[in-house]
């Protein structure tokens, strides 16, 4: 497990600020060409991939246009996989992303197009033989290995496209979840075209391995684009508000318990977490069960985590040098939110039902710069214009307004897993025009996560995320185990269908 970092303030030095102030200056009022790294980070040397793209010069880096690695998620296609393989193939999963991970950073290391595609054969001979170890764990176990599973081993080189797309669009074909009843957020409806957009790009990567600035769009630029269901008769219309703090004691750690139980470093990216203080990779239902909770109301130890977002103004953070911080390349001051609120609210068709004691839900995908957006769930806003929902770039706020991060979970259940091979077929989206369950399904209380943070204007943040993912906004996500106690859960879904506003 990754060293615990440091909890750091979330004023900057004016040094920092001022770098800051003058690269958004070149960003918005240069004509769109970016000529300095704005998001380097203090240990960057001149001979790094960052400090040839700050200086312009050609050949640094892969190739031009050439950012990623992109290879085909394994764990995706899993959607059956017998209890007594699910140990094996877990740990197997996380052996795909340690590979891709080490690639990566040779990848980034490349000085040209030749030696970026010279990374490409090792890692599928890596990849080939832990993929079929994943099929014959399924075999023996009396499962069936997904059709074409064995094909999944070859990677390629991805172009990072994203700077020349209208907010909401993500060029990979897919489509996002329904919001339970919201709107795709960011879905470029009147949005006028991204900071940077149309900017002749430097070879090679763009700022290390991002953001760049075409990751970020003014808030103002975008048009009102939340709509929800309205609420049919009999809809549950009541709240139920937890409040578990904002991670002020500083419990981090890069593991994921849900989508790698058992993996150390699992996520390779650094999570914040509040409720449940027992969460690591080791975690089983009776380590949780037992945990201390910061919640206030002691009856919920659920665990709630998501990616840190860090502010890339040029200090390095504690985890400079830790699993899942520098190792991983999630550089920059990890930022203390100002507010999180968790509240569970009904379903506009019917009445809903008590989760399961032990539901896991993950809700977005950290792999959607690759995957493409057909599991993308997230949603970016500033305070005072959250009728405007960005899903892939990052808002730029007016003065005096706050980052915005919202996570809509998935409402309905199957009514009969806690848990899926995939973490995703036992929960389902509602629909988005109706707000009803897909057939089979029971409506549950629907988490709303929001996370608001006071950064400063303009680009300069960046959530953590696997490497080869870029640091993209729309890779954000969040993870949900619940762990409330039986009758404090029935009393919440007493009183959602009631219409009380409780916590």
């Amino acid at each position: 497990m990754g060293r615990t970092p440091r909890r750091t303030s979330r004023k900057r030095s004016k040094l920092a600020g001022r770098a800051i102030a003058a690269s958004v200056a070149l960003i918005l009022g240069g004509g769109g060409m970016v000529a300095v790294n704005v998001y380097a980070n203090a240990g960057e040397s001149s001979g790094s991939p960052s400090a040839r793209t700050q200086a312009g010069e050609q050949g640094g880096g892969p190739g031009v246009g050439m950012a990623t690695i992109s290879c085909p998620d394994v764990g995706t296609q899993l959607s059956d996989v017998p209890d007594g393989a699910r140990e094996d193939v877990d740990r197997r999963l996380a052996e795909l992303d340690t590979q891709i991970t080490a690639a990566y950073e040779k990848f980034a290391d490349a000085e040209n197009t030749e030696q970026a595609e010279a990374v490409l054969g090792p890692l599928e001979e890596q990849r080939r033989p832990t993929i079929e170890g994943i099929g014959s764990s399924i075999d023996q176990a009396g499962g069936q290995p997904p059709q074409g599973i064995d094909g999944m081993a070859p990677c390629t080189m991805r172009a990072d496209d994203s700077a020349g797309q209208q907010p909401g669009q993500d060029g990979d074909g897919g489509q996002q979840p329904g919001q339970d009843g919201e709107q795709p957020p960011g879905d470029g409806d009147g949005g006028e075209q991204p900071p940077g957009d149309g900017a002749q790009q430097p070879p090679g990567q763009q700022n290390g391995n991002g953001p760049e600035a075409g990751d970020f769009v003014d808030i103002e630029s975008i048009q009102p684009n939340v709509n929800r269901p309205d609420k049919q008769r009999g809809a549950s219309r009541g709240t139920f508000t937890t409040k578990c703090g904002t991670n002020e004691n500083g419990k981090f750690n890069p593991d994921n318990v849900i989508a790698a139980p058992g993996v150390s470093n699992g996520a390779h990216h650094m999570h914040d977490y509040v409720g449940n203080q027992a969460t690591d990779a080791f975690s089983g239902d009776d380590d949780l069960a037992n945990g201390d909770t910061t919640c206030r109301n002691q009856g919920d130890k659920s665990t709630y985590y998501w990616p840190v977002l860090r502010l890339q103004n040029g200090e390095d953070e504690n985890d400079a040098d830790a699993d899942g911080g520098g190792k991983d390349q999630n550089v920059g001051q990890i930022q203390t939110p100002t507010s999180v609120t968790l509240k569970f609210a009904g379903n506009p068709t019917g009445k809903v039902v008590a989760m399961p004691r032990f539901l896991r839900i993950i809700t977005g995908d950290a792999k959607a710069l690759t995957n493409g957006d057909a599991n993308a769930n997230a949603s970016w806003s500033c305070t005072g214009f959250e009728n405007r929902q960005l899903k892939d770039k990052y808002p730029i706020c007016p003065e005096g307004s706050q980052v915005v991060r919202t996570f809509n979970f998935q409402s309905c259940w199957d009514g009969q897993n806690t848990d899926s091979a995939n973490h995703r077929t036992h929960v389902a989206f509602a629909d988005a025009e109706s707000g009803a369950c897909p057939q089979g399904f029971k409506a549950i209380p629907q988490l709303v996560q929001r996370i608001v943070y006071d950064v400063p204007p303009g680009p300069g943040f960046a959530v953590d995320s696997f490497p080869e993912q870029l640091h993209k906004p729309i890779t954000d996500h969040g993870d949900f185990i619940n762990v409330f106690d039986e009758g404090l859960m029935n009393r919440m879904a007493k009183c959602i269908n009631s219409g009380q506003r409780c916590n």
